[in-house]
């Protein structure tokens, strides 16, 4: 559900609101993609799926002439351009009651996750087809009618190839998917090896998805974190006050999502998510048993992290800090930008003359030093 925007049913309408507010400046590239989401929108409530002809009989019908379908929508640009804002608002208002939402690497887990079960299930002969794509396309088309994702990448062939079987499936069936991607479908996996086997799907999403280049002038997530103090320190009610108004100021006054990213078999709680942009606390993040790959998974997930009540650290809280300094390592590599509330200064946040973690927290102090940096924060993220 959206904020005080009970009234307002377009994406364009909550827009121009939030545009009314000061949450945000109109920009002409935005308002092109607000309209084509709420033609999407439209679309899909005017053309309802076949029911008398069943998913199966959707999925592998061979008529004379193919059936007219909906066509999705691949939003791309770069990053910071309100492209994920844009589908947050697309996504809490279409009124389609079968609809799903991941970021892009949660989406992939999914789905492996699926070939998994369905291989087994091939092996013991509870189902015979031989190609596991099929049953699993069977299995998302019941789900979901709308598909939507963020960050949509390719990096692996295997991928690519699966992801195309697939979505040719999906498609099919009448699944209508919305994405969001830091480059046009023509360049996806630009330079990578046997690029010529994914170049059928590349061809299938540009003649199954209207592709919008979402060419805003500014990076309006940098603009509002170079003008602030990403280091708030130290703990207490007026640090956590000014964390806030920034988070507000981010995430353009839009109602927040209470999410669980999972990774391995294992959950991370996520306390508030909007717009690719994440808040959590040290509790949730080091106090619990999470490792490396956890926080890479965050780090895949969101491209800003909020991180609330760090405190002074000592050699009571050795585990604590070993897993502060992982995190801080993975969101540095990913460039990930990190606003962030502590009890002292970087140089001062762990106390202690000697053992490892002392050692390693030199490091960590001078990379939470460099992240509040103007030439960080400029600095392109990882896709």
């Amino acid at each position: 559900m959206l904020e005080n925007t009970s009234n307002l049913t377009t994406v364009l309408a909550n827009y121009e609101a939030m545009v009314a507010r000061g949450d945000l400046e109109a920009d002409p590239a935005q308002i092109q993609v607000a309209k084509s989401l709420d033609a999407l929108t439209a679309e899909m409530a005017q053309r309802k799926p076949e029911e008398k002809k069943g998913l199966l009989g959707r999925l592998f019908s061979k008529g004379k002439e193919e059936q007219e379908f909906t066509k999705g929508l691949y939003v791309w640009g770069s990053v910071g351009r309100g492209k994920t804002m844009l589908m947050d608002l697309f996504f809490d208002l279409s009124p389609e009651p079968k609809k799903h939402r991941s970021h892009f690497h949660e989406f992939m887990e999914e789905v492996h996750d699926r070939v998994f079960i369905v291989r087994k299930q091939i092996s013991a002969g509870t189902i015979k087809d031989r190609d596991p794509i099929i049953p699993i396309a069977e299995q998302i088309a019941s789900e979901m009618r709308l598909l939507c994702f963020d960050e949509f990448t390719v990096t692996d062939i295997a991928d690519a190839m699966l992801l195309g079987r697939l979505f040719g499936k999906l498609f099919e069936a009448g699944v209508v998917v919305v994405c969001t991607s830091n480059v046009v479908p023509d360049e996806l996996y630009k330079d990578g090896l046997n690029r010529n086997h994914i170049l059928p799907f590349i061809r299938s999403l540009n003649e199954r998805m209207n592709i919008l280049h979402l060419d805003a002038p500014t990076d309006y997530r940098l603009e509002k974190l170079s003008g602030s103090d990403t280091y708030l320190e130290p703990l207490g009610p007026e640090s956590l006050q000014r964390m806030e108004k920034l988070w507000g100021s981010m995430t353009y006054g839009l109602q927040c999502h209470l999410v669980e990213l999972e990774n391995k078999g294992r959950k991370i709680p996520v306390s508030r998510t909007c717009s690719a942009i994440a808040w959590f606390t040290f509790q949730e993040l080091c106090c619990t048993p999470l490792g490396p790959s956890d926080y890479l998974r965050i780090a895949h997930a969101f491209n800003t992290v909020f991180l609330e009540g760090v405190p002074v650290l000592d050699k009571t809280r050795r585990n604590e800090a070993k897993r502060f300094i992982n995190l801080i390592d993975t969101l540095y590599d990913n460039h990930v930008h990190l606003v962030i509330q502590a009890g002292a200064e970087p140089q001062d946040l762990y106390v202690a003359s000697s053992g490892t973690e002392a050692f390693e927290f030199d490091r960590t102090a001078s990379r939470l030093i460099e992240m509040r940096s103007e030439e960080y924060l400029m600095h392109e993220q990882n896709t």
